[in-house]
């Protein structure tokens, strides 16, 4: 009303002064200016219309449906963004009904991909559902006219939004962590150097290289003496012929002494870490297994020794099979640890048991000192050793041979989620829900290393430099042990990555994730070489045969499945553009067991664990 009146007391005030001219001008502004609001008024009411998000998005996927097969892949990838946003904004705008028939009527075209991100978004009724609470502090700040505190937030605080559920205070600690999964991220830390070759690979180059040299100097000794014999009293054509020789033959020394004093000097064996040595029985028992190794292709596949746990009511988190398959172990809900022997009547060796003696004789050794669950248990390569972590933040280790804790590693915050052995044993690594990964000996109890910022799943490299981890950020990342760096990323799992296997020549490595997807990843580029989606459930075991040729994978599913990983790994070599799909050579089912956890032995044979489930 007062707009109304100052116009018009301004008309009045012209046609007293007789200013036509200017209160026609008044008048043609005022009667633009009507318009246009009609027009904005016109324009919100068509912008408000739901139905042009639905036409939007019909007319964009036909198109690129109907586009040359050249660019098709690439453009189909434009849809799911603009499906998930064009659903989010109706329901943003009040749309509730719109929202759940455009969501329902174009699903499909990403149930294949996506279907764990569907099963979420289908949850999302209302506008309330897509607040964050960053949204929420602004909107309080804002409402309150607390402009100091905004002004604060806005100049001294980066906020990270990210979308799942609100933490809480328990699950947030206090660690530096590389976030996420931003590809430009991942490129910066996949051109880090890498060294691809095992522990054997090396030794095999470094014995060739020095025959090689001792050979080159034998025959150079002898040229040398048979020209010495051939020469007759001390011409001095001969002399200068002998100088020259011995020159040739110091140069070529020089050179050669350069070259390995260059191999000394950088080394692609790192010298920080320091390898255990190896008993001779051990050693002859290892070469006796790979003697008597059987070679496994598509044509000849693994044997497969299968033990089940009977009667654990649900009370079995992990179990874990020696190197030669004479132990098995399990760790329980009840904070115990469980070790038997296939072979004999009550397994491990006839020490000092900590099992009551009221039970009487049990089949089994009882390992008690957690005072939690038992999320993991690792076998040492010679089993002479095993590993446990639990959920009071602890690793035991304990003797098979005695049948006792020798130590008990203390440095995690919270539950230890996996434990892993090194290749050659001695150095072991841990993975917590302190979003760290650590690196121990077995002489030490403070940790070596702390790698922080994954979670869950943790593996060896063949050559000791580096472990893996796997975590519910949907990534895997490769560390250097000695400088505790992250050198790569891996992106591409599209739910948490539950387990992780190294390839025996250390250039490939599996991850399998929560959706029953398996990856395999080039670890030199850092990009997947064979995605897989053979189960249909959590893929929680993964493991190569002794030359790499096949990979076994055990799920929840009650199934052990086995890849032919040559045969994709040699197509790779022959063409790098083409994204290659591992073939799967058998499905073995069992009645009523999930798998547990997979293991090849140094003769190729594949044993499995799992507890019987009666329920599935």
């Amino acid at each position: 009303m007062e707009d109304e009146e100052m116009e018009k007391k301004v008309q009045q005030y012209l046609q007293r002064k007789g200013f036509r001219l200017t209160e026609l001008a008044l008048q043609e502004e005022r009667n633009r200016i009507s318009t246009s609001s009609v027009s904005d008024v016109a324009l919100a009411r068509s912008e408000n219309d739901p139905a042009r998000y639905y036409d939007g998005y019909s007319k964009l996927r036909t198109w690129a449906y109907s586009s040359l097969d050249q660019y098709k892949h690439e453009l189909l990838r434009v849809l799911y963004p603009v499906f998930i946003h064009s659903f989010m904004d109706l329901v943003a705008e009040g749309h509730t009904q719109e929202a759940r028939s455009f969501f329902h009527t174009f699903r499909e075209d990403h149930e294949l991909m996506h279907s764990r991100d569907l099963q979420k978004l289908e949850g999302i009724l209302s506008p309330s559902h897509l607040e964050y609470s960053y949204e929420l502090l602004l909107q309080y700040l804002q409402k309150t006219q607390a402009l100091v505190v905004l002004g604060i937030i806005n100049e001294r605080t980066t906020f990270d939004v990210s979308p799942g559920q609100p933490s809480l205070i328990s699950d947030d600690t206090d660690v530096v962590a590389l976030v996420g999964t931003k590809k430009d991220l991942a490129k910066q830390i996949n051109l880090k150097e890498l060294l691809e070759d095992s522990v054997e690979e090396r030794m095999e180059k470094t014995l060739l290289e020095s025959d090689k040299t001792e050979a080159e100097s034998k025959d150079a000794d002898a040229e040398d003496n048979n020209k010495r014999k051939s020469s007759e009293g001390g011409k001095q054509g001969g002399s200068v012929k002998k100088v020259k020789k011995d020159k040739i033959a110091g140069a070529t020394g020089k050179t050669n002494k350069s070259e390995t004093s260059i191999v000394s000097v950088a080394p692609r064996v790192k010298p920080e870490l320091t390898l255990p040595v190896i008993p001779v029985e051990v050693e002859q028992s290892i070469l006796e297994d790979l003697r008597n190794r059987a070679q496994l292709n598509s044509l000849a596949l693994p044997s497969v020794s299968f033990y089940t746990f009977l009667n654990t009511h649900n009370g079995l988190n992990c179990s874990s099979i020696s190197h030669d398959g004479s132990l098995v172990v399990g760790g329980f809900s009840d904070s115990s640890v469980k070790a038997t022997s296939p072979q004999g009547e009550n397994g491990l060796s006839q020490g000092e048991r900590t099992s009551a003696s009221d039970y009487g004789k049990r089949p089994y050794t009882l390992f008690q000192g957690h005072s939690g669950p038992v999320y993991s248990a690792a076998f040492s390569p010679f089993g002479d050793f095993l590993l446990s972590s639990s959920s009071d933040s602890t690793i035991r280790l304990w003797s098979t041979k005695l049948n006792a804790n020798l130590v008990c590693y203390k440095g995690h915050n919270y539950p230890v989620w996996d434990v892993q052995f090194s290749p050659v044993g001695h150095y072991f690594a841990s993975a917590s829900h302190d979003r760290t990964a650590r690196i121990w000996s077995m002489d030490k109890i403070q940790p070596l290393r702390i790698m922080a910022g994954h979670l869950s799943d943790v593996d060896w490299h063949v050559n000791c430099n580096y472990i893996a981890t796997g975590s519910s950020d949907k990534t895997v990342r490769l560390w250097d042990v000695q400088t505790g760096e992250c050198i790569r990323m891996f992106i591409g799992h599209r739910s948490m990555v539950l387990s992780l296997a190294m390839s025996p020549d250390g250039r490939y490595m599996a991850s399998g994730d929560e959706d029953g997807t398996i990856m395999m990843w080039d670890l030199s580029s850092g990009r997947c070489v064979s995605p897989l989606g053979g189960h249909s459930s959590c893929v929680w075991s993964l493991a190569y045969s002794c030359e790499g040729a096949l990979l076994a994978s055990g799920s929840a599913d009650c199934t052990v499945k086995l890849w032919d990983v040559a045969s994709s790994t040699k197509v790779l070599k022959t063409d790098d553009t083409s994204t290659n799909r591992l073939r799967m050579l058998k499905t073995l089912r069992t009645k009523s067991t999930p798998v547990y956890t997979l293991r090849f032995s140094r003769r190729n044979l594949l044993f499995a664990a799992g507890a019987l489930s009666l329920g599935s």
